[in-house]
Parts: structure tokens; C-alpha cells; sequence
């Protein structure tokens, strides 16, 4: 059918599905329930548990993101961000909106099925912290407090759900919260320049790009070497051989030229997240 003069063409863009993936981040909420997955595997939980402590988690991930697509709207279009299905009008902003509720309702509901315990931490801690982060923290010199608290808290979301409930050992809680600030830094170094322009002036932004790699190498290497020295016994030859790698990586990170060390500081960080689930 042709194309007359006040007709106007939708703009071709990625199925619905994966535009909603999109805007929900879904690389980084995929990660985050797959750490989650494996740590309820490794911790002996229930099949049923374990599935709904994973679900709770990637549907409050899910939220967070469409969250701060939401809310960031008008900043990603005025900077021109082509990555983002919402500001580049691939994907209606109420679809965007009826997924939150959605995924958020369920969130709930999975949150109960493993336990009130792990639940209010989840929903309070977790995914509060996500969305504390998206209403206003991220412009403040406390942006890194919501991933010190949803990443740290993350190993007890999984250990309260379990019988009987407890919290996550303190290294582990440590190296979760050191691995959260450190993936912040990192996630936010590619951003800098738009976000000051929109008047988003977060811990990076404050103390700048070079700085903010460094601090980001040296709290990956600390996750590091918390799951490696934390859990009970002698640490096995390929965990010293896995921290060893990662220490040369932080080196890289620090003194490398170009996209070097950002690559380093992420290697970094999957390899923690290896020894984190491991441990």
C-alpha cells in the first residue's frame, strides 16, 4: 500500500519481545539471575525453592530496568541514545509501564513462595536498592550505596531461602558488595559525557574516568581474593591460579592504553563471579 503525503511510516525496530528485553537491560538482569541460579544450586535448596528465589530475582531485575528507562526518558533522548528502544520510539511507553506492574506483582509472589526471610530482603534491599538508584541516588555521591546493598545482599536473598534460613557468610556479603560497586563504576565509565550533560553526577562522574578504573580494578581484585581466603579450608591450586590472573588483569585495568582495561576490568569481573557461585 503506498505511502501517502500525511501518512506517517513506523519506524522499523526489533521485535516487541526483544525491545522489552532491551529495556529492561537485559544482558546485566540476565547476569545477575544466572550468579543467583547457581548460588541457590550450590547452596543445596530445593528445586521448587530455588526456581522461585531465581525467578524473584530476574523479575525484580526486570523492573529495575524498565524502571530506569521509564524515568530516564527524557535524558536518553536528549542525548541521542540509539540503544534505547523507548527514546528512539521502537517501543510505547505503556507497554514499558504494563510490564513493570506485571513483573513486579509477580516479583511478590515469588518473593513469598521462597520465605518471608529472603522475600523482604529481595524486595526491601535488592530490588529497593535498584530502583532507589533510579529515582535519584545515581546523580549523588551515593549512587555506589544501591549496588553495595543489592549486590551484597544478593548471597542471602538465596541462603534465607533455604531450610533452615540464614544469612550469607560475611565474606561472601563482602565480595558481593566489592563486585557491585566495581561493576557500577565500570557500567557508568562509558556514559560519562552524557550523563554530565544531563546533569547526572554520580561517585564516577565526581572523581573521573581514569580514577574510577582504578577503584573499580582494586575492589574486583578484593571480590576476588574474598572468595577465594573466605570459605573454610585450603583454598585449592586453580583458585590461587584464577586470583594470580586477576591480579595481572587489575594491572592491566590500571596502566593499559585504550579499550584494554575496561575488557581487563570485565574479565575481572566474570571471574568473580566464577569464584563467587564456586565458593
Amino acid at each position: 500500500m503506498p505511502v501517502t503525503a500525511g501518512t506517517a511510516q513506523a519506524r522499523p525496530g526489533p521485535p516487541r519481545v526483544l525491545a522489552l528485553l532491551a529495556a529492561a537491560h537485559g544482558g546485566p538482569a540476565l547476569a545477575v539471575t544466572a550468579v543467583t541460579g547457581l548460588l541457590a544450586l550450590r547452596g543445596g535448596l530445593h528445586p521448587l525453592d530455588a526456581a522461585a528465589v531465581t525467578a524473584a530475582v530476574f523479575t525484580g531485575q526486570l523492573t529495575i530496568g524498565w524502571g530506569n528507562d521509564l524515568l530516564d526518558l527524557a535524558r536518553d533522548r536528549a542525548v541521542g541514545r540509539t540503544d534505547k528502544p523507548l527514546a528512539v520510539g521502537t517501543l510505547p511507553a505503556g507497554w514499558v509501564a504494563r510490564a513493570l506492574v506485571v513483573a513486579a506483582l509477580a516479583s511478590l509472589v515469588l518473593s513469598a513462595l521462597a520465605g518471608w526471610r529472603s522475600a523482604l530482603v529481595n524486595v526491601v534491599l535488592a530490588t529497593g536498592a535498584g530502583h532507589a538508584y533510579n529515582a535519584g541516588l545515581k546523580a549523588t555521591p551515593w549512587s555506589w550505596v544501591p549496588y553495595t546493598c543489592g549486590f551484597g545482599m544478593l548471597p542471602s536473598v538465596v541462603t534465607l531461602a533455604a531450610s533452615p534460613p540464614h544469612w550469607a557468610p560475611w565474606w561472601m556479603t563482602a565480595a558481593g558488595a566489592a563486585l557491585g560497586v566495581g561493576a557500577h563504576l565500570l557500567n557508568v565509565l562509558p556514559d560519562l559525557a552524557d550523563d554530565e550533560a544531563t546533569g547526572v553526577r554520580g561517585l564516577p562522574h565526581r572523581i573521573g574516568e581514569r580514577p574510577s578504573r582504578a577503584l573499580a580494578a582494586v575492589l574486583l581484585t578484593a571480590a576476588s581474593a574474598l572468595a577465594v581466603t573466605g570459605p573454610a579450608g585450603s583454598p585449592p591450586a586453580w583458585a590461587w591460579t584464577a586470583l594470580a590472573l586477576v591480579t595481572g588483569l587489575a594491572v592491566l585495568t590500571w596502566s593499559g592504553r585504550g579499550r584494554a582495561p575496561f575488557r581487563a576490568a570485565v574479565t575481572i569481573a566474570l571471574l568473580d563471579v566464577v569464584l563467587l557461585t564456586v565458593a
